[in-house]
């Protein structure tokens, strides 16, 4: 997952910040926010992604965790055992809601989503297991 960490240098150096942390979480909203409305629809996925790589990035030096692709080949975060987090949704959201979904606020949750943790994902459904009488 190299290209992911390339793509997230090459967004901190161009926009001038200095560590993968809390506060360039917050400058990311601020220029989502100042930049969305000019941002053409051709360019929207590759400045998502690139963004998205960032956003990783900083949740990974933060709190921990590493690169992987879901079941679906998607590229996300993965937090523990049950923590998989798909930064670039994030980004994607902001971008179509505003700061009303702010990756900021989302970066700042993360704490309590660490302490409480989804449950793991079943793979199987439970089904009951018939009773067998034997007779007597």
């Amino acid at each position: 997952m190299r290209h992911l960490q390339e793509a997230a240098e090459a967004v901190r150096q161009n926009l001038n910040l200095t560590q993968f942390d809390e506060a360039a979480v917050r400058q990311l909203a601020e220029f989502i926010e100042n930049e969305r409305p000019n941002v053409p629809a051709d360019n929207r996925a590759a400045v998502v992604n690139a963004l998205g790589c960032f956003l990783g990035e900083c949740i990974i030096r933060s709190f921990g965790g590493w690169w992987r692709t879901d079941t679906r080949g998607t590229a996300g975060v993965q937090i523990g055992q049950n923590l998989f987090l798909h930064p670039h949704f994030f980004i994607e959201q902001q971008f179509k809601r505003g700061i009303a979904e702010s990756v900021a606020e989302f970066f700042v949750s993360l704490p309590t989503r660490l302490l409480n943790p989804p449950p793991p994902r079943r793979t199987w459904i439970p089904v009951p297991v018939p009773v067998v009488r034997r007779p007597m």
